[in-house]
Parts: C-alpha cells; sequence; structure tokens
C-alpha cells in the first residue's frame, strides 16, 4: 500500500493546525525583551509606607526597570499584612505567573512554612528568588526616655514592652527566640502594620522598644536616634557582627549550648537575605534569569548607589541563586531542630 495517501493526510492537517498553533510557538520563542517590552510590573512592598522594607523596594523600583530587557516600567505597591505573609499568600496563589509581578518580602517570610505557621499558604522552595539587597544584621533596641533597660543582660531579666507586627515579622518572631531560647522577659504589643508604626509607638510611649530592626533602616531612616541618645542599641541578631557595632554584644555569643547555636542558627540565617526580591513561581525559567541579572545589575548601578549614599541606606547583595539555595537547604535542616524551633517562634499559647 503506498504511503502517499498518508503523506497527503499530513499536509493536510498541518495546513489545517498549523495557524491556530503558531501563536503557541511564538508565545514559546518570545525572549525576555520581547515580552516585557512595553509593560508595567507591579512590585509588591509587603510592608506600610515609610519602613525599611518600603525604603528598599521603592529604591530597586526606580533603577529596575533600566535593566530588565525591554524595559518595562516598575510600580512600586505597598501589601502589607502579617508580615509580609498576605502578600507571600498572594503572590504564590493568585498573582499572574509570567513575570509581572515581584514581591519585597520579609526575611522571615520564607522559614515560616518550616516551623508550620498556619498563615503560610505556600511552598517557599517553589517561589522564585530573585536577590536581595542587603546582607543584614538586626538589633533590639530601647526608647531610653521610657526604659531603664540598659544592657543585653538588662533585657534578659526586665520585662520589656517591644512592638510587634504579627505572622512572620523579625519584630515579632525574633522576641519569641530570644524569650524561648534566652528567657528574656519581653513583651509583645501587637497591631502595628510595619516599622514606621513601631518607632511612631516608641515615641508616643505605647512601647518601650524593638526588635528585628535592621541596622541598615536604623543608620537611614533616624541617624537622629541615635546621635542623641534616644534609643539604646542592646544586642545583634546575625550570625556574624556589624562593622559599625564592635562593642555590641552578638546573640549567637549568649548561646548556652549547642542546641541553642543550632536554633538561634537557623532563625538568624534569615538575615543573609535581609531585604529579598521574589517571583511567583512558574514564571518562565529565561525570564527568572533575566529579573536575576536585571536585579544583580540594579544593585550594582551607579545612580542607585549614589541615592542609597546620600540616604545612608546598605547595599550589600546578595544573588538570586545563593537566596534559592539557601531556602533550600533550610528546609533539610534536622527535623528536631525544626520542631522545636517552631514551637518558640509561636511564642507563648
Amino acid at each position: 500500500m503506498s504511503l502517499f495517501p498518508f503523506a497527503r493526510m499530513g499536509a493536510f492537517a498541518a495546513a489545517l493546525l498549523g495557524p491556530l498553533l503558531a501563536p503557541l510557538a511564538g508565545a514559546r520563542a518570545q525572549s525576555p525583551a520581547d515580552f516585557y517590552k512595553g509593560k508595567s510590573v507591579d512590585l509588591y512592598i509587603g510592608y506600610s509606607a515609610g519602613g525599611g522594607y518600603d525604603v528598599y523596594g521603592r529604591l530597586v523600583a526606580r533603577h529596575l526597570g533600566k535593566h530588565i530587557p525591554g524595559n518595562p516600567t516598575v510600580v512600586p505597591r505597598n501589601m502589607d499584612g502579617a508580615g509580609s505573609l498576605r502578600l507571600a499568600n498572594f503572590l504564590y496563589n493568585v498573582a499572574p505567573k509570567d513575570g509581572l509581578a515581584l514581591g519585597a518580602l520579609s526575611r522571615g517570610a520564607a522559614f515560616d512554612p518550616l516551623f508550620g505557621s498556619p498563615g503560610a499558604q505556600f511552598d517557599a522552595a517553589k517561589l522564585n528568588w530573585i536577590g536581595s539587597a542587603n546582607n543584614e544584621v538586626s538589633v533590639c533596641v530601647v526608647w531610653t526616655a521610657t526604659s531603664d533597660v540598659r544592657t543585653v543582660d538588662d533585657m534578659l531579666r526586665t520585662q520589656v514592652l517591644m512592638g510587634g507586627s504579627g505572622g512572620a515579622a523579625d519584630t515579632d518572631q525574633f522576641v519569641h527566640v530570644i524569650n524561648g531560647v534566652l528567657g528574656a522577659k519581653m513583651k509583645l504589643i501587637l497591631g502595628y502594620p510595619g516599622g514606621n508604626e513601631i518607632n511612631l509607638a516608641m515615641e508616643r510611649g505605647e512601647v518601650q522598644g524593638r526588635c528585628g530592626w535592621s541596622w541598615s533602616s536604623v543608620i537611614s531612616t533616624h541617624p537622629e536616634w541615635l546621635r542623641d541618645k534616644r534609643v539604646n542599641v542592646l544586642v545583634q541578631l546575625s550570625l556574624t557582627k556589624h562593622a559599625d557595632l564592635p562593642d555590641t554584644p552578638l546573640i549567637m555569643d549568649l548561646a548556652r549550648s549547642e542546641e541553642d547555636k543550632s536554633i538561634l542558627g537557623l532563625v538568624f540565617a534569615r538575615n543573609v537575605m535581609g531585604r529579598p526580591f521574589v517571583a511567583p513561581p512558574n514564571v518562565p525559567a529565561d525570564r527568572v534569569a533575566a529579573l536575576r541579572k536585571a536585579f544583580f545589575e540594579t544593585m550594582n548601578d551607579k545612580e542607585l548607589l549614589a541615592e542609597a549614599q546620600k540616604t545612608a541606606i546598605e547595599v550589600n547583595p546578595v544573588p538570586g541563586e545563593d537566596i534559592q539555595k539557601l531556602v533550600v537547604d533550610a528546609y533539610k535542616t534536622p527535623p528536631e531542630i525544626v520542631k522545636k524551633t517552631g514551637e518558640i517562634l509561636k511564642g507563648p499559647m
């Protein structure tokens, strides 16, 4: 039997289906530059306006578009709530998965699913981590006019009212871990949408201090508080000390056992991804690669660096690939350490 009829049938099918399949083939072949040209990228910030995450988010938004292929407009938008968990859930479950939505999350949000937070409705390892604007050191501070606490030893012995934002926010989780591991007696006052509101609450006397405040934010948003000694810096919350604070105790040095060190290390590893930017899952790989490259170029942009220097904003970028690995590795921590850490981070029941 001749194969010619089948050949004719294949040609007929190709002629019939070709126009229908052509758009799909074109979509697959579309370069990031073609995709982004003439479009807008929404950069959601998981906190209210005026705080440290907002400052970094808007700084990146002003410069990122010129480094993304196709030069889209980047529009910053605030979506505060639950220490940026609201935004993390939105990015994972609702936001478009085409590369037109990005988020600036809490550095702790990636670890919340690991610790079993009921508010975390996402898989952090499946998010596409684009990069971090800084490798952070956080601090605990108290307002000197309302608190007699002057040292970390005082903080461990005395009840201090600390402002909190809820959920995965460092303001809350860092208090819980210091209380749970080291026996401190800090009390959280919740309900503040972001760090800016906690700062105002300190000034009004509603709270006496805050933990989980990035040193980069302290020096960029309130250098006069340091100059005039309105706040007292008690302890550094990271794996290593900041060069600005050689005489301020490091939380890791206060660990009393190997288990303490493991728990503190798991919690404060997040500071490596101090100001993380992320895309939803399932974004095409070439667009993720383009966004990561654009982000790192942005963090080395001369105009951005000049602007950051004027406002004392620290820029010490971490590549997206490194953050992706850090998140994946964190989820390989021994279960018994994860379980105990998760219980501590929930705070008192």
